[in-house]
Parts: C-alpha cells; structure tokens; sequence
C-alpha cells in the first residue's frame, strides 16, 4: 500500500506526521498482502470529524480485517458488506437495551456527523491477520490526537485493554472535567462482560449535563 500524507484540517500539525508517519509508510509499503481498509479510507476517521467538532471518541484497536468490510471509521462497517456484524452487533444489541432505541444501519457516518470521533489505535491491518499492524507505529498518532483533544472537556469510551492503555494520553482540560468511560470490549470473545455496561446513556446524561445536545445513537432516519 502506498499511502500519501493526508490533508486533514486541525490534525495536520500533530507530531505524529514528522516523527512516526515516514516509517509506517515505508512498513506498508513494503508489505505485500492485501492491506485493509482501501487506501482512501485509512485517515477517514479524522477527515469526518476536526478536533473543534469533536465531542466523543470512541476508541477502537484495529480495523475489520475481512475485506469489503471496513470503512475507516472503528466499528463501523459498509452498508453493502452481507457478512457477520461480531462487534457491531453487540453494540447494537447495547444501544437497544441502554437506551431504548433501535440500530440496524451499520455505517456509523451519522455518529461521525454528530461529533463523535471512531479512532482506532491502528488504522491499518492486513487482510486475515487481526493485529498485525498494531506494532506498526500507529499508536503514536493515537496519542497525539487524545493529547489534541485534551483542550477541553470530552467524552472518551474505552472498549477493552488495549484502548484502555491509552488513557494515560488523556490530559486534564485546563477547566472542566473529561468523561472517561471505561469497560470491555463489545467483541464476541468478551461481550458478557460488555453487557450492561451502559456506555451511550452514560455519554448522553454527561452531554446534557454539559449544556450540550445528546447523541442519536439509533438509525437516523428514526429521529432524535
């Protein structure tokens, strides 16, 4: 994959661009397997929300590594991928029973639209290989963006160990206090202990409290 610089409005200046983006260029590039998502979705996450926009992050660790089925947002998969939903079908099934509404749409765009950041920790993977670029050197634009986003008050959910370990790059905001919302992740392997963990009523009574409008985690079409 080559894999060019991106121009990404508030996030061009992160350090991550000079120090660690030149190496995971030269690492991709020399990767010959099939490399997930398509190469104009990798940096799509932060091209749909700017850090004055963001008010959640949602933190994932890697994308879906079968193909047609990630689109550069964590979490979220294309409308036309016929496949198993695993992780997003257990969120889902979450949304349902923490807030009551209804979610079958599996692009999560409209989130994206409302604010809400879905980073994941590594924003490539090789097809069939879960993981395989979490060394590559991603998580050091991980860090820089939760340190970007430090600037004032936010809503951070973090879904599992690994995204857990990133709360170390969560600054204090100079007035106000972050949310940080912290539990297991919705996958398969671990989703008995995802349930009820009420993390999108959480957010919302914590936006409101805010004086700021709450999240439609539903279908779009269904309303607020």
């Amino acid at each position: 994959m080559i894999l060019p610089r991106p121009d990404l409005p508030g996030w061009a200046d992160l350090p991550f661009w000079d120090t660690a983006f030149p190496a995971v260029q030269q690492a991709l590039e020399a990767d010959t397997r099939h490399i997930l998502p398509p190469v104009d979705d990798v940096f799509r996450a932060l091209a749909l929300v700017a850090p004055d926009d963001c008010r959640v992050v949602i933190l994932g660790q890697d994308p879906y590594h079968t193909r047609g089925k990630p689109d550069g947002l964590a979490f979220s998969i294309r409308d036309d991928f016929a496949g198993r939903l695993d992780s997003l079908g257990n969120i889902f099934k979450e949304i349902e029973s923490d807030t009551g509404a209804q979610r079958t749409k599996t692009t999560l765009d409209d989130w994206a639209q409302q604010g809400v950041l879905l980073l994941n920790t590594a924003l490539t993977v090789p097809e069939g290989a879960a993981k395989g670029h979490a060394k590559l050197g991603w998580n050091a634009l991980t860090r820089d963006v939760l340190m970007r986003l430090g600037d004032r008050p936010r809503a951070f959910v973090l879904w599992g160990g690994h995204a857990r370990g990133f709360a170390k790059h969560i600054t204090a905001p100079p007035t106000g206090a972050h949310l940080i919302h912290e539990s297991a992740h919705p996958s398969p392997l671990s989703v008995k202990a995802f349930r009820g963990t009420r993390p999108f009523s959480a957010v919302n009574d914590w936006l409101k409290a805010q004086g700021k409008p709450p999240i439609h985690w539903g279908d779009p079409e269904r309303g607020s």
